[in-house]
């Protein structure tokens, strides 16, 4: 998809289930924009890294410059760049199974951060919005945020029948810093991606690209409104009443300014706040679970953002889920491959040749290559790498794990050892993984509805591993298999069983 609107709400290719979806246009950035913005962060990155890398790097330094010390200096880069680069520190504060423990709890701070915005501005975003003074709207609104996040700040008001309210309000001028942003980073990584392949390249390439739709729909704010009243009403068909999304307020609220029920509570993960408040979070944490895949299996529609600035443990006891700015919504195949996959890891045999199928269908020839297997012990791969994940308890799970057991295969198909550091294993490894990313490439896989689905959803997966270490690390993901089986039986198998190209299936490509 362009930078402009998609050719129907939901966008193309995805699932017409649940609400209507309208993404803001994003401006297209000039030259002189670009080069201003690219000249920015030059300074800032080179002010907060060299000192650290003179003082670790020169002859007689401290040594090799670690992760850990290299997070730091990040995090204030991403902290002064702010907001693209607060939205990728907020997923890194988010999977230690990915970036590590260190480097997750350093960028923390970017689930809840933002440069300030000035009051008057605020003031005229809100009345402009409302089409009404702000003292007629509300009769309490205070002056500084409680929240400031990457795309938005967060003021707490008062409505005049009495009622607390939280009200959102889109920075102004974001959307063209986030524009200028990603059509610097896109053409980076995609050369990045595309010339070594390298695994981590391509997931950073596919934040990008996910992250320029996805943003289109988190700035404008009625999207999340629907998105949130949607929600209420399927959490209420199904008696999960201590689940709690914000109620939102349409009548005091626009394009800009999303007004809401105030959920008063601490992070999920600040142990220290929720350990004051005296609740047990592991049987919440457990029900959150539960909830994200019934409502993902009934639906195809999930939450795609629910971090642990996200996830409020309530004073009452209840767990409120916020900030539905990012939503996933599988398309039909995508949804059939999902539930097959918990199917296959629930005891069902057949389930996991099909899975292979579609991933064969989907990537071409190219997924065979990059592991050197055939279709049956590529079955047999996927099955190692998976069924463990969702069947064994918390702590003994590691997506990082995973993903180095994946890089040691695609070493092994070229014949290298992956720990090799000579030249010529190197630049036969980038030889390599360049062919097998241009074959994927042309397949129509990568960057399809089922890529991007996938991804946000494994995305999901590692917030829920950090989660999960804390509160329930005897308790697997698919820990009540009564549960999950019934909800399979109950769910109608959306998709056709040939893949993304059958009939009733879609594969966009770029």
């Amino acid at each position: 998809m362009a930078n402009g609107r998609p050719d129907s709400p939901t966008g193309p290719g995805r699932s017409a289930v649940g609400p209507p979806i309208y993404p803001r246009r994003l401006p297209e950035p000039g030259t002189a924009a670009l080069l201003r913005r690219g000249a920015q962060i030059a300074e800032i990155a080179t002010r907060h890294f060299l000192p650290v890398a003179l003082r670790h790097l020169r002859p007689g330094g401290e040594g090799r410059l670690t992760p850990a010390l290299f997070a730091h200096p990040l995090r204030l880069t991403f902290e002064d760049l702010g907001g693209t680069f607060i939205k990728f520190g907020q997923i890194m504060a988010s999977s230690p199974g990915m970036f590590g423990e260190e480097v997750a709890q350093e960028f923390r701070s970017c689930l809840d951060t933002g440069p300030p915005v000035a009051f008057s501005d605020v003031r005229i975003q809100v009345e402009d919005d409302l089409g009404m003074p702000i003292d007629v709207a509300f009769a309490h609104f205070e002056r500084e945020p409680f929240g400031r996040a990457s795309i938005a700040v967060v003021h707490r008001a008062r409505l005049h029948d009495g009622r607390r309210v939280a009200v959102k309000i889109i920075r102004p001028g974001i959307e063209q810093r986030v524009a200028t942003d990603l059509d610097l980073m896109q053409p980076f990584f995609e050369v990045l991606a595309r010339q070594t392949g390298d695994q981590m390249a391509g997931s950073v390439l596919q934040l990008v690209d996910g992250f320029r739709i996805q943003v289109g729909e988190e700035m404008d704010l009625r999207n999340e409104a629907r998105t949130m009243a949607y929600f209420r009403g399927l959490l209420g068909e199904v008696g999960m009443a201590r689940i709690v999304v914000p109620e939102p307020y349409p009548e005091f609220s626009g394009a800009n300014v999303l007004t809401m029920e105030l959920l008063d509570g601490v992070p999920i993960d600040d142990l220290a706040k929720v350990a004051e408040l005296g609740v047990d979070p592991a049987p919440l944490v457990e029900e959150i679970v539960r909830a994200f895949f019934l409502l993902m299996v009934r639906s195809g529609v999930f939450h795609g953002d629910a971090h642990a600035g996200n996830m409020l443990l309530l004073r009452d006891g209840r767990l409120g889920l916020i900030d539905w700015g990012i939503v996933g919504r599988l398309d039909p195949a995508t949804h059939r491959f999902v539930l097959r996959l918990l199917a296959a890891a629930l005891g069902e045999e057949d389930a996991w040749d099909e899975i292979t199928d579609h991933l064969i269908k989907t990537y071409g020839p190219a997924i065979g290559i990059a592991v050197g297997m055939d279709k049956h012990q590529m079955t047999a791969f996927i099955r190692q790498l998976v069924e463990p994940t969702l069947t064994r308890p918390f702590g003994e799970v590691s997506l990082a794990a995973m993903l180095q057991t994946v890089q040691l295969q695609l070493a092994r198909a070229q014949g290298i050892e992956a720990h090799q550091r000579s030249l010529r294993a190197i630049v036969r490894r980038l030889r390599f993984q360049r062919r097998v990313r241009r074959m994927a490439d042309a397949s129509g896989g990568l960057f399809s509805e089922f890529d991007r689905g996938t991804f946000l959803l494994s995305k999901q997966l590692m917030y829920f591993e950090r989660y999960g270490r804390l509160f329930l690390a005897d308790v697997p993901l698919l820990n009540d298999r009564a549960f999950f089986k019934e909800l399979l039986r109950e769910a109608p198998l959306p998709g056709p069983r040939d893949g993304p190209d059958g009939p009733g299936g879609h594969q966009a490509r770029r």
